[in-house]
């Protein structure tokens, strides 16, 4: 199986349509395993057009306090980096939505008056379309558990050709729990200052995880060789360029996919599967 994540340094650069569009190339003649990981804004379902087969809720253990054995000592509240347990006097409070579930509460507590019950995160549903099999996780509203759902939907990885992650934007954790252990990330941006800038950081973000690496150019020709010059200076290869092209803005707004409609789309995405290797050309 090859793993390939697809990643930007910020949002709108089209990165939920390149994922997805590979995965109706490569899909032509491989079995391939959409995940998206964008958990706080999932949207490669209304490209897909998947069938929902199972979904369901994502749980994590948060501590509950049993206050008939705390004696408020602490040692709880000193122990975790985490600030999500505060110790007064006479009561202890919780904050669960900013608890990441390590445990150390109840290793800590010398009355044994902490244990864990379970706490939904969010949603995962699990479907396919064609010889695509699609999950997708979906952060409940008000929880700050990214990290967490996006490796809980990893984990629901199944057998296929090529696996492709659909990650969240940006550089921070959640964009890293996303990529970490894939064969190739490919970085989707626009040659535009903004898209330098963010592409830098990403960039960045992977060559320190040791992972490999390349471009996509969206929007190709709107802006300037300022992103090209990064890249090669960068040791990062132009995986492909998607023109910018009105016909392709026209399918994305009907729910359309590209690949499906612009001719000039298909052949991007057949360059961008090859320029990644044998294992993931169709």
């Amino acid at each position: 199986m090859m793993r390939i994540a697809v990643a930007s340094g910020k949002g709108g650069t089209g990165k939920t349509t390149v994922a997805t569009g590979l995965a109706l190339y490569l899909s032509r003649r491989q079995s391939v395993h959409v995940i998206d990981c964008d958990v706080e804004a999932p949207n490669a379902a209304l490209l897909l057009h998947p069938a929902i087969f199972l979904a369901g809720p994502v749980m994590r253990p948060v501590p509950a306090i049993d206050e008939s054995r705390c004696d408020h000592c602490g040692k709880c509240s000193d122990a975790c980096r985490f600030n999500a347990i505060a110790v007064t006097a006479s009561r202890v409070v919780l904050f669960p939505e900013i608890c990441h579930s390590c445990g150390g509460c109840t290793e800590v507590c010398p009355r044994g008056a902490i244990t864990e019950r379970p706490r939904a995160i969010g949603e995962f549903a699990d479907g396919s379309v064609g010889k695509i099999q699609f999950t997708q996780g979906s952060l409940n509203a008000g929880e700050t558990a990214t990290v967490a759902l996006i490796r809980a939907v990893r984990q629901m990885e199944r057998e296929a050709d090529v696996l492709l992650l659909d990650a969240p934007p940006g550089a921070s954790c959640p964009m890293i729990a996303a990529v970490e252990d894939t064969d190739c990330v490919v970085l989707v941006t626009e040659p535009t200052p903004f898209g330098l800038n963010d592409l830098r950081i990403a960039a960045e973000a992977v060559r320190r995880m040791d992972l490999r690496a390349g471009v996509v150019i969206n929007r190709d020709g709107i802006g300037d060789a300022r992103v090209d010059r990064f890249c090669a200076s960068a040791g990062l290869p132009v995986l492909g360029r998607i023109a910018e092209d009105r016909a392709i803005a026209e399918a994305y707004s009907r729910g359309e996919h590209p690949f499906e409609t612009v001719p000039a789309f298909r052949a991007a995405m057949a360059a961008i599967a090859q320029s990644l290797g044998a294992e993931a050309s169709a």
